[in-house]
Parts: structure tokens; C-alpha cells; sequence
């Protein structure tokens, strides 16, 4: 599959589950590899905002009202909004009423955006809801092929993991549609407190009669209403949009990992003992001070992904800019021509172990290598360092 390449290890997963913290929307990306490539290097941009496809076998969702708002899939408490109600008032034939009438036009105009606007939160929240959790379901089944063990690369799993994806995306396009409400609304709230001080304005204008003054304090707590009520919806389309932009990037991250550990057939990070499982696997990890990874090359096909990555999380959660430096460490027994040897033994190890923290994520610039001998060692290490 293109994009999806058979070659072990995790593709540009690393940095981006620390350092990916923002982005509303992101580009929609049709299979794992190029996924991670835009995640890591390419620019955001809106995605479409359309969420997945009902279930064929469930129940329709009843149909949403403008005085109500649901709730985000457990992201979000639900709220009510209840327009206000405008008084019609008759016309005095004073230049005052004129005004009145003006005003309150505004106002009731106000009241017709409040229950669209509201609507239109009603519905976001729905489609936000819907994608979620489709995409908490693509996941779920990714994570449990991972944990029992499955082959490299699984083309199930791929095809989870693009439908994952895909219910991602739309959930970040339901983010831009948040945003463009958050505007309109903002307005309304600016236009209602025009609407507000143009009354007040107006108690001081002279050529008023009783019936003036009693309509425009009638207008003036209708149009206070009104401004509560704006930005009661205000506020709650701000909260919608600070909650789901925090779950969309931090779901950017464990997607990203997730893709990775397909490709390898089995689950990354969260790894219990990891210290017992280093010793015991020819890699140890050094304490303050000293190398934070030390992989002993003293057998074939020594295992040390697993616990690389492990490492490299724990040190870029404590340092989200750190450098790195791989330094291959050669014993010096035996013949000239054998120290030679393992020299370049060491050095071919140390290319190996840098290609494997590129497909951790880590970047070619913030790693250097370097090479060394160490007469206690007894089989060519590779050492990496915090810098």
C-alpha cells in the first residue's frame, strides 16, 4: 500500500506526541505514511467538515432544537438557550418612536441569529460527538490487535487506522466551524451592545413623550436579555473550541504512535518494567549523568526499539527540545586489525540506531554522532546522550 512501507520501526512518531500541542484542523490524508509526513513537516489546513456515515443498524438521533444544545460526546455539559421575547410597541409619531422602532428592528433581527446560531452549536456539537466516537472506535480495535499481536504492516489495521484518521479530521473541520461561529456570535454580542447604549442615549433626547420612555425601558431590558443570552453562547462555543482543539491534538500524537506500531505489529510506549526488560535485553538505562540509553551489541538482533523509544519519550517529556548524541563505542582487545574492525562494527551500529530515532521522529538536526573506545567494554555499544 502506498505509503505504508514494510521497513520496521516508528515512522515521525516521537516528537509530535509532546510537541504537537496545536492546529485546528488538519489536512486529511489518505493512507499512514503521508499522514505522518504533513503531521511532522507539512503545513495545517482546514479539514473537510463532514463526519462519518450513521451506522446502518442504529436508532436515527432525534432531530435538535434551536433551544437546545447537546452535549459533545461527554466533552461539553449541554446548555439552553431561549430567545428573547420582543414587545411590539406603537408608534407615538415623535421623533423618538422613530428611533425605538429602528432599535428594536435591530434587536428582534439579534433574536433571530440567537436560535440559528444556536442551532448551529447544536448541530457542531452533534457532528463533533459523532466523529469522536467513531474515531475512539478505530482505535480501540487498533489497540486490541496490537496487544494480542499481529503481523507487520496489517492491512486490517492500516484500513482502521485511515478510517481513525479520516473521523480525526472531520473532528478538526468541526473545530473551524466552531471558530466561524464564535465570530458571527461575537459580532451579534458587539451589535446588542450598540443597540444597548443607543437606548440610553436616546432617554436624554428631548420631544419625548410617556409612552416613549415606557417603550424604551421595556426595550432596554429586552435588548440586556438578549446580550446575556448572546454571550452565554459565547462563551459555551468558546469552551467547545477550547476542548476539542486539546483532544484533537493530543489524539494527533497517540495516532501517530499508533501508525508506527503497526508497522511494527506490536503496541509502543507504556512499557511496565522497562528497566528489567533493558538489563535483561542487551540495552541498560544509564542514571543521571551518564548515557541515557546503552545498547550492548553482544548478540545477533538485539531488541532495543521498544525500550529506546521508552527512553526517548521520558527525556523529551522532561526536555521537549533536547538534542541527541550517538556516540559508537568499540573494545580495544585483540589485534590492530581487530580494534579496526569492531571500530567500524560500532560506527555501523551507531547509523543503525539513528535511523531507528528518525522513525521515532526525532529530526537529523537535533542528533549528532561521534565515535569512541572504551578498554572495559566487551562488545561494541552504541551510547545516546541528552544534550
Amino acid at each position: 500500500m502506498k505509503g505504508f512501507p514494510a521497513k520496521t520501526g516508528l515512522k515521525r512518531s516521537l516528537i509530535l506526541a509532546f510537541a504537537l500541542t496545536t492546529g485546528l484542523g488538519l489536512t486529511a490524508c489518505s493512507d499512514i505514511g503521508s499522514s505522518i509526513d504533513n503531521m511532522f513537516g507539512g503545513d495545517t489546513e482546514a479539514a473537510a467538515d463532514a463526519g462519518p456515515p450513521p451506522d446502518a443498524g442504529s436508532a436515527p438521533a432525534p432531530a435538535p432544537t434551536a433551544n437546545s444544545v447537546a452535549s459533545n460526546g461527554g466533552l461539553a455539559p449541554s446548555v439552553t438557550i431561549t430567545p428573547v421575547a420582543i414587545e411590539p410597541g406603537g408608534d407615538t409619531g415623535t421623533a423618538v418612536s422613530k428611533t425605538i422602532q429602528s432599535v428594536r428592528a435591530q434587536v428582534s433581527a439579534l433574536e433571530g441569529k440567537l436560535a440559528a446560531n444556536a442551532q448551529r452549536l447544536n448541530d457542531l456539537r452533534n457532528n463533533g460527538a459523532a466523529s469522536a466516537g467513531a474515531y475512539q472506535q478505530s482505535k480501540a480495535q487498533i489497540t486490541t490487535r496490537l496487544q494480542v499481536g499481529t503481523t507487520k504492516g496489517n492491512p486490517e489495521l492500516v484500513s482502521l487506522w485511515n478510517s481513525a484518521q479520516s473521523s480525526l479530521d472531520a473532528l478538526s473541520g468541526n473545530i473551524n466551524g466552531l471558530n466561524a461561529l464564535g465570530t458571527d456570535v461575537a459580532t451579534d454580542s458587539s451589535t446588542a451592545h450598540f443597540a444597548l447604549d443607543q437606548i440610553g442615549a436616546t432617554f436624554n433626547v428631548s420631544g419625548a413623550v410617556d409612552e416613549d420612555h415606557r417603550q424604551l425601558s421595556l426595550l432596554q431590558d429586552e435588548t440586556s436579555q438578549t446580550l446575556v443570552m448572546i454571550d452565554r453562547l459565547l462563551s459555551e462555543v468558546s469552551d467547545a473550541v477550547q476542548r476539542q482543539t486539546a483532544y484533537v491534538a493530543n489524539e494527533r500524537g497517540g495516532l501517530t504512535t499508533l501508525a508506527a506500531a503497526i508497522k511494527n505489529g506490536e503496541l509502543y510506549g507504556g512499557t511496565p518494567g522497562v528497566t528489567a526488560q533493558a538489563a535483561s535485553g542487551g540495552v541498560q538505562l544509564a542514571t543521571a549523568g551518564a548515557p541515557l540509553v546503552v545498547i550492548r551489541f553482544d548478540h545477533p538482533d538485539v531488541d532495543y526499539q521498544q525500550i529506546l523509544y521508552a527512553a526517548l519519550n521520558q527525556a523529551l517529556q522532561s526536555r521537549p527540545n533536547a538534542g541527541f548524541e550517538v556516540v559508537a563505542v568499540s573494545p580495544t582487545r585483540g589485534t590492530a586489525a581487530s580494534v579496526q574492525i569492531a571500530q567500524t562494527t560500532a560506527k555501523r551500529y551507531a547509523q543503525e540506531v539513528m535511523r531507528s530515532m528518525t522513525d521515532m521522529g526525532v529530526p537529523a538536526t537535533r542528533m549528532g554522532v561521534a565515535s569512541s573506545t572504551d578498554p572495559g567494554a566487551a562488545a561494541s555499544e552504541v551510547r545516546v546522550f541528552v544534550r
